[in-house]
This record gives C-alpha cells, structure tokens and sequence, in this order.
C-alpha cells in the first residue's frame, strides 16, 4: 500500500526551478532512498511533503487517498507524516520527555510529560530516559530522540534529511537497523543520504533527482555506486589521483600540550602527510585544531605547542567562520592573505588575482565582484580551498571539509587535499564521517574525551569507530 504520494510536483525560487514535474511515492513496508547533487531538489521535495513549503503544482495523496497540499508541518503531523531535520532541532535546557511532548503537541509538562514519552521509547526500544536533560545526551542519542519526536504522534511516513552525517559506524548500523525495524513494522521512510553504503544497506527502493528532475526510479538491487553517481551527475565520477606519501620535516610538535578539552596530548606530524582526526562532536577535537591554528590560546596549561607556518585553515563553518557572505569574493579572499595593518592594496591586481584563483579552482561565480552569499555550498567550499592554497601553507587544517556536499563536490575537495600533501604540505583534516577520515589519511588519530591517540596502521574500520565511542578493543 502506497502510504504517500507526490505527483507531477513543480517548485520555482524566482527564476530557478527547484523542482520539475516530479513524482515521488513511498509504500508501506519500505525504506526509499532519495539521492542527488546539491542543489536537485531533495529537501525542497521533503519540506513540500511535510508542508514547510508550498508548491506551485502538483498533488498530494496519504494513503491513497487525495487531499490538498499541506500548508503546515502540523497539517503533515495530523495526516501522519514525520520528519527528521539535517540538525537537531530540541532544546538542550528541557529534558527527553518534555521535548518529545512539545514536539508531538501534547498539553502535558514536566513529570506528566515525561510519563507520557517513556511509553512511546519504550514502544521503540531506544535507549532514551524521558528525565535526561537533553544538554546531558551523546550525538547519538539526541539523534534517536529526534526520531522519537518524528512518531510521537503516531506517524506512519518518516522523512529524514541526512540523518547520519555526525554519527560513528555502530551508531549509523543502529539507526538503519531502527528505520528498518519501523518500515518492517509497516511504516515508510524516506531517507536522504549522500552515502551509497547506507542505500544499499537499508534502502529498497531509490530515487534520483538532478537539477530538479527525476532521472533514475526504481528497486535498488541491480544498482551500483557507478550507476546511481551516473544518474545523480550525468557522467562518471572522476577517478581519484593516486599519490605516494613522502614525508618531510616535522612542522607541528605537541608535547603534553592541553587546551580547554585537550588533556597532554603528544604528537607529532611531518610535510607530505595527510593526517586524520576522527572524533564524534564536542570530544574536544575542535579545540585541537584551533590550537594548531592558533586561533585559541585560552585554558593553554603547561603544554609546548610548535607549529611552522604559515598556516592555513579551512573551518566546517562556510558563513561564520571562513566567508562573510555579503563581501565580493575579491575582499573574502584578502581577509584570508593579508595579515597587518600598514600596507597598500593594489585592487586591480586582487581583483585579477581572484579570477585566476575562480577559473584554477573551478568556482563557478559571477566573477570576483559576486558576493560570497550567492554561491552554492560546495562553490563556498572551493573558495575557501582556493584562498588556502593561495597562502603558500605548510600547514594545512581542514574541519568537516565536505559537510552538506554531494559527491562530486567532495571528490573535488578530497582531490585537492591530496594535492596539497603532494606539495608537501602537512594536511590535518577532522571529518564525522569516518569513511571520509579512512579514505584521505595515512596516520589517524582518535580524540575520545579529550585524549589524543594514534591509531595502528592495520587498524579496521570497526575498531577506530569503536575508539571514537570510548569502547574497549574486542
């Protein structure tokens, strides 16, 4: 039984189509993967089934029976439609209970409300205690209450928007074999994911969507990772430059070096050499890398840090921390070169300059005049990488260098890392997806609770997920 359907759909944002005439169903019993580039009209599909969004066209049926398009996420609550947001969207100060009952719209509060939620987690067996304070709660869990608050009120449609992007291995394994317990129990789940091995691992059925358009439905046995990257990008994935590591001087040396979560961490990292930082958020890995960057020297105690620069720094955050979006590309780019007060700016030459760095790095723009806001995610990303490159580094510190990009934006960037070791530069990148750490590094390092570890270099997958976790090697 069909339990949603979206039929010939249709979505404009000013002169930009969103979405074409697309038609999307999901049936009980099955999880339905929706895949694409950015930008193909994924979430804008998801918040148009969940009404945060109104569409210019097209129909709605629950259950197989028509009814209008929803106006509110209320209206797709009432008619049993769930979601799961790309962030968690509780509030850290209240506890399980109280978040789940604001969520499902429930009159009760506190204890009572608590009550209530233990019912339904148990109903789920998930491993959540309605008294916790949320702002107590690992990552994983406060994923799993997300999706608690999703079928508190007894939904049958469950819509996720990358639902994996800050959780370890064994939590991934959990939350799919969760989504197929639900589907199994006669829900349906929709879930998007620019991770392949989680679509065939739990997926099936698959749709892809490119440039607003649907170019490839259907079961997902009989598909590959070269066929759904065809359908997502309209061409193969480029294959990955091979590189021999060759190591050079040492450029950043810490010796019991402690910074607000860090706890004497020694370590040292050499030009030529990609080095991963695989953590779960907020186990003090940012601290970490600020340190080495030099951007935090507070709660420093008795450590020897020594860094050769010049450093260069990518952050996960695009519009905070690396661009200001309503500056041109040209004076983005000179915040991140330029250091000091008494000197004179040649804008002719800037200007020129940012437009080679466009054209070397493929940042698709208006040109250098364009303000930062205007570009897409993953042309942000390329700028930033530009801007980096620019700076002549030894040091290179990437942060969650491909959070949010679709596959061909991240093959783009893991390129460009690799290219800077093979210039000998130090690169250190900290990724949450272990997969993405896995692929670049040749040395990793855990950090669990502040405690900077190597990893050997026979280490398996499961075993650096496992550290991630805190757990003991089985």
């Amino acid at each position: 039984m069909t339990l949603l359907s979206l039929t010939h759909i249709s979505k404009r944002f000013g002169p930009t189509i969103a979405l074409d005439n697309v038609s999307f169903d999901v049936a009980a019993g099955e999880v339905h993967a929706l895949l694409g580039e950015n930008g193909a009209g994924k979430s804008t599909l998801l918040h148009i089934a969940y009404g945060l969004l109104r569409a210019d066209a097209g129909s709605l049926q629950v259950g197989g029976r028509p009814c209008d398009l929803f106006a509110s996420p209320a209206e797709a609550r009432t008619a049993g439609i769930g979601m799961v947001h790309q962030h968690f969207t509780s509030i850290p100060a209240l506890s399980v209970g109280e978040n789940i009952a604001l969520a499902a719209g429930w009159p009760e509060t506190g204890k009572r409300a608590e009550r209530r939620a233990a019912t339904v987690i148990a109903r789920l067996a998930l491993p959540l205690d309605p008294a916790a304070i949320v702002a107590s709660l690992s990552v994983q869990l406060r994923q799993r209450l997300e999706i608690v608050k999703a079928l508190a009120t007894d939904a049958g449609v469950l819509l996720l928007d990358e639902p994996s992007a800050v959780l370890a291995p064994r939590e991934v394994r959990e939350l799919l074999q969760t989504l197929r317990a639900f589907a199994a129990s006669g829900g349906a789940v929709v879930l998007i994911t620019h991770k392949l091995d989680e679509v065939f691992a739990a997926a099936d059925r698959v749709t892809v969507l490119r440039r607003g358009a649907v170019t490839l439905h259907g079961p997902t046995a009989g598909q590959t990772p070269a066929t759904l990257a065809r359908a997502m990008l309209g061409a193969d994935l480029p294959r990955t430059t091979p590189r021999a590591v060759v190591r050079g001087d040492v450029v950043v040396r810490a010796e019991s070096l402690s910074v607000g979560a860090i706890q004497s961490a020694t370590f040292e990292i050499r030009e030529g050499e990609i080095v991963g930082i695989a953590a779960i958020e907020g186990n003090g890995q940012r601290d970490l890398l600020r340190a080495i960057v030099g951007l935090d020297e507070v709660g420093v105690i008795g450590e020897t840090l020594r860094v050769s620069g010049p450093v260069a720094f990518v952050p996960e955050d695009r519009t905070t921390e690396g661009l200001i979006p309503e500056f041109s590309l040209t004076e983005n780019v000179l915040l991140g070169t330029v250091k000091g007060a008494d000197f004179w700016l040649d804008w002719s030459a800037l200007h020129a300059r940012t437009a080679t760095l466009l054209a070397e790095f493929d940042v698709r723009s208006g040109g250098p005049d364009t303000a930062a806001s205007s570009l897409s995610g993953g042309n942000q990303q390329k700028l930033l990488f530009a801007r980096a490159f620019e700076r002549a580094p030894r040091v290179l510190v990437a942060e969650n260098p491909t959070r949010g990009l679709d596959i061909l934006a991240t093959h783009e960037i893991h390129e460009r890392l690799r290219e800077a070791a093979s210039l000998r530069i130090a690169v250190i990148v900290h990724s949450a997806d272990l997969d993405e750490v896995l692929a670049l590094a040749d040395r990793v390092f855990v950090v669990t609770n502040g405690v900077v570890r190597e990893m050997p270099a026979a280490a398996s997958r499961d075993a650096v997920g496992d550290a991630m976790l805190g757990l003991s090697p089985q």
